[in-house]
């Protein structure tokens, strides 16, 4: 298995500041149990990240939906 690093996290915040991401907390949380938005990664018993590399494939998959439409 080939690994390429660094992988980073990125926190609910985050996907707002640095992605653009618009959602609510709680409409990721509804996309993310349907499948639609990349899992989250647990971190410990309170914390929870997202990988960077997923979220930036999530959007790029966005676009190749418009770009298809």
């Amino acid at each position: 298995m080939t690994t390429k690093f660094p992988k980073r996290f990125v926190t609910k915040k985050e996907l707002k500041s640095l992605f653009g991401v618009p959602y609510s907390l709680a409409h990721i949380a509804r996309l993310e149990a349907a499948g639609k938005f990349p899992k989250r990664v647990v971190l410990g018993p309170n914390r929870v990240a997202y990988v960077a590399e997923e979220i930036e494939a999530y959007i790029e998959q966005l676009i190749a939906q418009r770009d298809t439409a």
